[in-house]
């Protein structure tokens, strides 16, 4: 299980815009994080700094203890893995198996274990039946899935996911949790970046909250997502449910499933 940390992190873009400024954050294995805030807050950039596409122009960021200044953004990715929010952005192969099999055979992996991180990463996101369909005949959530399935092929330690839910249906969304979980049992770290409250809401249990290029709050999501003034400044609204839950006096309460417990009395109702 490796670490992550950001110290004192900024990056100015070329043209004197600064995207993020003063940045710290520190990260273990096994963690599930959501980063969220309104456009322009500096996530995206945030992550690009972490997977190397982005240098700081500021600050370190240390993967493991290991300082990432100096190193390409190729041996990074050794380590982690970026998943862009657009998937064409991403995709470069003929096919489905070729795109999943490329970074480990970039780097050199033996074909035992490609065989089987590949056998892994279709299973796990679901893309047997379009192992040799070219992925632009695929739809927008496929090819989402498609670059998912590269990234676990890649086998990091570290997994950067660009609003995931982007396009999927109800099912895709339930494939995207259980691949999220999957990962983080297996003591990866899982960073998305994300707009979807009910997704952050059911599935992390960390987030970091941005707003105007500085890390606004991070802290467990039920303390973030009730917390009204935090929600503002970051330009983002509350879950239904934990909206419809604080309505009837239930406090801290974020996903259907807790509310649903409370309201059915396997929790202390207010008096």
């Amino acid at each position: 299980m490796e670490n992550l940390e950001m110290r004192d992190v900024s990056f100015t873009y070329p043209g004197g815009y600064l995207a993020v400024e003063n940045i710290n954050f520190f990260a273990e294995g096994g963690e599930k994080i959501a980063f969220v805030g309104e456009n322009g807050a500096g996530k995206s950039t945030t992550a690009k700094l972490i997977n190397g596409l982005l240098k700081p122009t500021k600050g370190e960021i240390l993967i493991d203890g290991v300082s990432t200044k100096g190193k390409t953004t190729a041996a990074i990715a050794r380590n982690v893995a970026y998943v862009f929010q657009n998937p064409d952005d991403q995709i470069f192969r003929q096919d489905v198996f070729s795109e999943i099999i490329y970074t480990p055979k970039y780097f050199k992996v033996n074909e035992d274990d490609i065989r089987k991180r590949v056998k892994k990463a279709v299973k796990m996101t679901g893309l047997k039946t379009y192992i040799n369909e070219n992925p632009y005949n695929l739809s927008y959530a496929h090819r989402k899935l498609v670059t998912i399935a590269a990234a676990i092929a890649a086998d990091p330690d570290i997994f950067i996911l660009d609003e995931p839910t982007a396009c999927q249906d109800r099912r895709g969304i339930q494939l995207l949790s259980k691949i999220i979980d999957r990962l983080a049992s297996e003591g990866k770290l899982v960073i998305t970046i994300t707009h979807d409250m009910d997704f952050v809401a059911e599935n992390f249990d960390r987030t970091v909250c941005m707003a105007k290029k500085h890390i606004l709050m991070d802290d467990e999501t039920s303390k973030i997502i009730t917390n009204d003034a935090v929600m503002e400044k970051a330009s983002l609204k509350r879950t239904q449910v934990s909206l419809l839950a604080s309505e009837m006096g239930y406090d801290g309460i974020i996903t259907s499933e807790d509310f649903l417990d409370t309201i059915m009395g396997s929790r202390k109702c207010p008096v």
